[in-house]
């Protein structure tokens, strides 16, 4: 069996879609009367440094995602058995299940992120290596009742969203042995109660619309389960302010087969990191059950993560791209930490945030990310993304 899926926000980048946009123009031109600009500039060169902005990030992976889609149906003729996809990405899992057409789909999806970059009110982080129920409980004992769990990504990745305030207080709290606190860099505090509004004019707006059957079963943010029939407009509405079971959702995947195939279709491999992370820890609990006499596959997963451990990495890969785009981030880190202290002036060459002082060392996120925090900001900002300012270090 083979599952289909779809990436979120998070993974855009300039210059994702590449030669997409040539060899669909038809769609391509349909995606720039309905948003009225060209996608292929904003994927491709991003001149106004929009592309991480949420009415813009939006539409760009729906897109990018949904001619991936079509043209790998074109290059090998086949159909998933299953189809998911991360936040954003479950409009592209219901494109390809038939639920409605490209250009529908890219109108709700320029409505989604209209409505949600609306909602400035709230900040997101990411917590690694604690479980769900130990981050809960130390919610609950600090008093932080606001904060949401916003996306259940793998046992161990688990994003939490609310008010700024209570957001940047969980720095303190989830900074102990191998816990990080890893700061979004997002324009609100997605999947949580404070897109309420969101959601609500959302729902209203999906009202009006009519929603085909999926016809190939589409496994929920929402419940980690099939879409149920008609429930389109119900599920894609709570959404916005639900917490993202994808774990769960793998989870469910992975009960229906012990080979099941996952691809994931659109830009990056965000999705890919996540299922190889969640089968790690599956096969390691699987081998912890299992009789003495199998204990040698838990040392082998063991020597695995001290390996992945040692070199700094939050994600893995199976794959050697992976390990290259590892060693490529931890080389620019040491470069960038050998010429750079605590406090350099830098500037953003992706958007006009002026002055910036770093405030701490680069750090490797994500198993490929160069990145380094800035005083007054809360997100990380990636080094490619960065140049000295040479009047501050003058």
């Amino acid at each position: 069996m083979k599952t289909y899926m779809f990436p979120g926000q998070g993974s855009q980048a300039r210059g994702m879609g590449g030669d997409l946009f040539d060899a669909f123009p038809e769609l391509t031109a349909k995606a720039d009367a309905v948003l009225g600009y060209s996608i292929k500039e904003l994927c491709l060169e991003d001149p106004r440094r929009e592309l991480g902005k949420t009415q813009f990030t939006q539409p760009a992976l729906y897109v990018v995602n949904a001619l991936s889609y079509y043209k790998r149906v074109q290059d090998t003729g086949e159909t998933p058995d299953y189809l998911a996809g991360h936040s954003l990405g479950e409009f592209n899992a219901l494109l390809a299940a038939e639920c409605f057409d490209f250009e529908t789909g890219l109108k709700l999806v320029k409505k989604r992120g209209e409505l949600m970059s609306e909602m400035a009110d709230g900040a997101m982080a990411a917590i690694v290596n604690a479980p769900r129920e130990q981050i809960e409980a130390l919610l609950k004992e600090k008093g932080l009742g606001d904060v949401d769990i916003a996306n259940y990504n793998t046992p161990l990745q688990i994003v939490i969203s609310g008010p700024s305030a209570d957001i940047a207080a969980c720095q303190e709290i989830f900074q102990f042995d191998r816990v990080m606190y890893v700061a979004l860099n997002t324009s609100g505090a997605f999947h949580s109660r404070l897109m309420m509004p969101a959601r609500r004019k959302f729902e209203a707006f999906l009202k009006k619309r009519k929603f085909s059957k999926p016809k190939i079963p589409v496994i929920a943010n929402l419940t980690a389960k099939p879409y149920p029939d008609a429930a389109v407009a119900e599920y894609l509405s709570k959404q916005i302010s639900s917490t993202v079971l994808w774990s769960d959702t793998i989870h469910h995947l992975m009960s229906l087969s012990d080979a099941m195939e996952f691809v994931e279709i659109g830009h990056g491999d965000v999705l890919a990191k996540m299922i190889l992370k969640i089968r790690q820890i599956a096969a390691k609990a699987a081998a912890e059950r299992a009789p003495a006499k199998e204990k040698p596959v838990v040392a082998s997963i063991e020597a695995a993560n001290a390996a992945e451990h040692a070199g700094g990495a939050l994600a893995q890969s199976h794959g050697g791209a992976h390990h290259d785009r590892l060693a490529l981030a931890q080389q620019k880190v040491a470069a960038w930490n050998s010429r750079h202290p605590v406090g350099t002036g830098v500037k953003s060459l992706m958007a006009e945030h002026g002055a910036l002082i770093t405030r701490t060392p680069a750090v490797v996120l994500f198993g490929h990310r160069a990145a380094v925090y800035m005083e007054g900001f809360n997100g990380y900002f990636d080094l490619d993304e960065l140049s000295i300012d040479e009047a501050s270090a003058a």
